[in-house]
């Protein structure tokens, strides 16, 4: 089945021995590294927005503008039955802000509200907590985290679509570059074919000998264009402590990995069909 992957000297002498002189490998290698670190990047944004998902499912807070009603209203909480039931400072609450309005967000005029966190167990009956807080404080409001963090986990993923239409985009450039490279080897070649014709060579021993020199091409620029990527990620996932923090540890999975692992291989294939299909079309319109 994979015999043709396998050439004679005779055969490898036909179209000559271009080793990376050929535009085609280094082509098909920075598709291969664009390729690569764009599908990663993609991948890093789902597990990104898959883990804020979860960490932000169950979890709720109540905003109490009357700092007085704060102990009522923790101990209306406390008895509905939440859990990891914790009151957010003012002092906390001056410091986040001072990082987003500068002194100004740290200035004792800025009246800051009162703010409870909690995890809300399965078959949690969320209006009847609010109802029990409107008691305690009439302007307490209970707000899930999963709603205000819902225009954020939208953009990630709307970004990890765009990774994938990009990943696409250039595999059918991959595509058309191995299309232009093919007709480009019939052009050059033309007097060659029409020897190997004329000895009785078939369609399909001719485009055999195109088909093995463009998977050759296509799986050396791929995987160089792999090692360079791979390299690249591992630099920036070494240099990037803070990667952790800001997205809770989040990190490409083994799967992500094997993924990653069979783009090459998936972009020589996509190489060896596309040359395998134009050298045949090509061919039967020449006759």
């Amino acid at each position: 089945m994979l015999d043709w992957l396998f050439a004679s000297g005779l055969e490898r002498r036909l179209l000559g021995g271009r080793g990376l002189k050929g535009a085609t490998p280094w082509l098909i290698g920075i598709m291969s590294f664009t390729m690569l670190i764009v599908a990663a990047a993609g991948l890093a944004l789902a597990n990104t927005a898959s883990l804020v998902a979860q960490g932000t499912a169950a979890r709720y807070s109540v905003q109490v503008p009357d700092g007085i009603a704060m102990p009522k209203v923790v101990a209306v909480v406390r008895a509905s039955g939440a859990t990891s039931v914790e009151t957010v400072p003012a002092s906390e609450m001056r410091r986040t802000l001072e990082r987003w309005l500068g002194p100004a967000g740290a200035s004792q005029d800025l009246p800051v509200p009162g703010l409870v966190s909690f995890d809300a167990p399965s078959r949690f009956d969320l209006k009847a907590l609010q109802s029990r807080v409107a008691t305690a404080s009439p302007a307490a409001q209970v707000i899930a985290h999963r709603d205000s963090l819902g225009p954020i986990l939208r953009s990630l993923r709307l970004l990890q679509w765009l990774a994938l239409a990009l990943v696409l985009l250039l595999g059918a450039a991959a595509g058309a570059a191995v299309v232009l490279a093919t007709r480009g080897a019939l052009d050059t070649h033309r007097f060659t074919i029409e020897v190997m014709h004329g000895v009785g060579a078939t369609d399909l021993q001719v485009t055999r000998l195109f088909q093995r020199r463009i998977a050759v091409d296509a799986l050396t620029g791929s995987l160089g264009g792999a090692v360079l990527a791979a390299v690249i990620l591992v630099v920036i996932a070494a240099g990037a402590a803070f990667a952790g923090e800001l997205t809770g540890g989040a990190t490409l999975t083994l799967s992500d990995l094997l993924l990653l692992a069979l783009l090459p291989f998936a972009l020589t294939a996509l190489a060896t069909w596309v040359a395998r299909t134009t050298v045949l079309a090509a061919l039967r319109q020449s006759v």
